[in-house]
C-alpha cells in the first residue's frame, strides 16, 4: 500500500489534528460535514436564516482540500439525497461525543430505522429501556449531532404530527417524502 502526502492539519502519524470541514449543496440546503480522519465527527443541517455563523468555520466544496475518503464521503450523501442511495454506510463513533448511556442508546436506535420507515418518540424510548423517556429522546434527537446518517428525521409523534426536526420541518418532511418515493421506485 502506498504511503499517501500528509494533508494540511495531519499530523506526521497520519492522524489528522484538525477536522476537515466542508460545505455540501444539497435540495434542502447547504450540510455542514466535519470529518476527523476517516470518521464523520458532525453534520450540521441549519434552518434556513437561523444560526448561520455555524458555517463560518466550512469551507465551500471548491475551496476545500480533497482526498478520495472525502470525495466518497460527499459523493454518498449526495446519492442519498438523490433517492439513489438508501443507506450512507458512514464510520461514526458515539463514544467520541460527550453522551451519557441513554443518549448514546437513543441514537443507536434511530439509526437501525430502516429507509423510509419511522419511529415514535416512545418506540424509540421503549427500545432504549426508558418508557418514560420520550421527551428526552426528542431533547437528544433534535441536538443530534450526525442527522442523516443517525436517521432523526425517522422519529415522528405518537399522532399525526411529524414531530420536530434539528433542519426545521419543511427539512423533515422534505426528506420523509422522499425517502417515500424512494420506496415506491427501488
Amino acid at each position: 500500500m502506498a504511503e499517501r502526502p500528509r494533508q494540511p492539519g495531519q499530523a506526521v502519524d497520519s492522524v489528522p489534528t484538525e477536522p476537515a470541514r466542508i460545505l455540501l449543496p444539497s435540495p434542502i440546503g447547504a450540510l455542514g460535514i466535519e470529518l476527523l480522519g476517516e470518521r464523520i465527527t458532525s453534520v450540521l443541517i441549519v434552518p434556513k436564516g437561523r444560526q448561520r455563523r455555524l458555517f463560518k468555520p466550512f469551507a465551500s466544496l471548491k475551496r476545500s482540500e480533497r482526498s478520495d475518503f472525502i470525495d466518497e464521503v460527499l459523493g454518498r450523501f449526495s446519492e442519498y439525497l438523490a433517492g439513489a442511495r438508501r443507506k450512507l454506510d458512514l464510520d461514526y463513533d458515539l463514544r467520541a461525543m460527550d453522551l451519557d448511556s441513554f443518549h448514546r442508546r437513543v441514537l443507536r436506535q434511530t439509526a437501525r430505522i430502516p429507509y423510509g420507515r419511522t419511529r415514535t418518540y416512545q418506540q424509540i424510548a421503549d427500545s432504549a429501556g426508558r418508557p418514560d423517556g420520550y421527551r428526552q429522546v426528542l431533547s437528544t434527537l433534535v441536538t443530534n449531532p450526525l442527522p442523516l446518517i443517525v436517521p432523526c428525521h425517522r422519529v415522528v409523534t405518537h399522532k399525526s404530527g411529524i414531530g420536530s426536526f434539528i433542519g426545521g420541518p419543511k427539512k423533515k418532511l422534505w426528506l420523509l417524502k422522499m425517502e417515500q418515493r424512494g420506496l415506491t421506485v427501488g
